[in-house]
């Protein structure tokens, strides 16, 4: 028989996690999603006829788009798109959010649906699989791809962890640099947390921590915390994630000039940094402090182990050192894309062409990892972001609620910047896709934002800051359900440090929207006006 060993690298890998069955209530809502999503189809597509849509006239129209659609088709015309575009939206919500059925499929569901209700026409429905930042997210997976496949993203982490990491506290504070640094590059959380998970499950048990009654506070503190920071380090930039690239498409669209990536840098990288290292000394301190004997190792040789896996990588080789050098070049395109202009969507094609050249290049196309699931799902998302913008159906939602709750022009800039960002991030403890809450709170920022007069910046681009708040429970994001598995800590470790960095996070946001972006000028009144 052989025996569990704790310090194998091998044992903590995504397919050797256990499967977590779904509930009772999450099998529930899997079996009634797809009845439910027909339901709303039906009833706000052909049953319930809602005021707002009825009297619709050009003049309550803010997107060009919706206006050409307006005078083109008339008004009879572009309300029935209207009453199609809701029951989509919330028939596809549904679905989304039961998983009844496969997110792509879903999307997939999505893009027809546009066309066959004549929302949006085929050329713009389809062409979304070709939208500028689907590319920048193909690109980015072909670049992560490249340094996975030759090593250096696994020989970073464990070389800083053996430089650094000479006891618990610098352990934990190496891990927020690392989770820093892979963020600028790889754009999915999930890839993240499989090229670390190995790394800290490891640490994890050299210091004495095990699965089930054999917990102890550096396990979960570990864990959690890499959790937080593997979320919270994808907001300090605008590759991060893809629900960030999403909301950067639909915030350029609504202003008609680009986002860029080192203003998104500008104003999250520092916030992110302080997010983490409060987070750190929380953990430390107040949630799971570490008695005398759980700061040393308790597994004799523990640390000689991860030598070994770092030495069993050999000397770093040609394709490292020039899969390091592009690396480099490209954070240092995207970081300066203000001076010299070149979409970050560029750089990575650039990038991914030179990694990906016979002979002379650096990684194999079968070596590429590219989750095409993914990819549908966003072209899903992204023409569903299309019917919106097409049917301005967001502005005329907002404008309707805020005439009928009676909360006129007046309302203070704060107040509206307090309320939506709240929405947002606390909308994560109910949600289960970061992207779905991009498609439905980013418009309704840009819709507020049109309302009340407000630059559509100072409003969306806090409101998207705000996406990746997703490590309190484990169903709220992929590395949440993923790190539950390890059975390091329970739900309500995970809910008490999660929750509280949660409201910290958005204090901060507020902080920050009175202070660092009003500077960078963000929120209004600002000082250097990169917007």
């Amino acid at each position: 028989m052989t025996t569990f060993d704790p310090l194998d690298m091998h044992n903590y890998r995504i397919e050797q996690l256990p499967k977590r069955a779904k509930g009772r209530f999450e099998k529930g809502l899997a079996a009634t999603g797809p009845f439910l999503a027909l339901a709303a189809f039906i009833l706000f597509g052909w049953l319930v006829k809602l005021p707002f849509l009825q009297n619709i006239d050009a003049a309550m129209l803010t997107s060009a788009q919706a206006k050409a659609a307006f005078a083109k088709i008339g008004a009879e015309a572009f309300i029935r798109s209207n009453e199609m575009m809701l029951a989509i939206f919330a028939a596809s919500l549904i679905l989304w959010m039961t998983e009844a059925i496969p997110n792509y499929l879903t999307s997939l569901i999505v893009i027809i649906a546009l066309v066959l209700t004549s929302v949006l026409p085929e050329k713009t429905a389809y062409a979304q699989l070709g939208h500028e930042v689907m590319w920048l997210n193909i690109m980015s997976f072909v670049l992560a791809s490249m340094l996975v496949a030759t090593g250096v993203a696994k020989r970073f982490a464990l070389w800083f962890i053996l430089r650094f990491g000479k006891n618990a506290n610098r352990i934990f504070l190496s891990f927020i640099f690392i989770n820093l640094l892979l963020s600028a590059f790889i754009s999915a959380t999930t890839a993240k947390a499989a090229i670390l998970l190995p790394i800290f499950m490891v640490i994890a048990a050299i210091y004495g921590a095990r699965g089930g009654e054999e917990k102890n506070n550096f396990g979960r503190s570990i864990v959690i915390q890499n959790l937080f920071e593997i979320n919270v380090g994808a907001s300090a930039f605008m590759t991060g994630s893809g629900a960030n690239l999403l909301a950067v498409s639909l915030i350029a669209g609504a202003i008609g000039t680009q986002v860029f990536f080192s203003d998104w840098m500008t104003a999250m990288l520092p916030i992110s940094l302080l997010l983490m290292l409060i987070g750190y000394l929380l953990a430390y301190k107040l949630f799971f402090p570490l008695k005398l004997e759980q700061r040393l190792p308790q597994i004799e040789g523990g640390m000689e182990r991860l030598r070994q896996e770092y030495r069993s990588l050999g000397k770093i080789d040609l394709l490292e050192i020039k899969a390091v050098i592009l690396f480099i070049l490209i954070l240092g395109f995207w970081a300066t894309d203000r001076l010299h202009g070149i979409s970050p969507t560029a750089v990575a094609f650039v990038g991914a062409i030179v990694a990906l050249l016979p002979r002379i290049g650096i990684v194999n196309w079968n070596d590429v990892d590219i989750p095409w699931h993914l990819m549908l799902f966003s072209a899903g998302a992204y023409a569903l972001g299309a019917g919106l913008s097409a049917t301005d159906l967001p502005v005329l939602a907002v404008n309707a609620f805020f005439d009928h709750a009676g909360i006129g022009d007046g309302t203070p800039f704060w107040a509206i910047f307090m309320l939506l960002t709240a929405v947002m991030i606390f909308s994560a403890l109910l949600f289960q896709s970061k992207t779905m809450r991009c498609m439905i709170f980013v418009p309704i920022a840009i819709g507020v934002a049109s309302r009340f007069g407000f630059s559509v910046i100072s409003l969306a681009l806090p409101v998207a800051f705000m996406i990746e708040h997703v490590y309190v429970l484990p169903f709220n994001s992929k590395p949440a359900a993923l790190l539950y598995e390890t059975d390091r800590y329970s739900m309500g470790d995970a809910f008490k440090f999660g929750f509280t960095m949660m409201v910290i996070a958005w204090l901060l946001n507020i902080v920050a929207g009175e202070t660092w972006f009003r500077i960078l000028g963000i929120t209004p009144n600002g000082v250097f006006g990169l917007f």
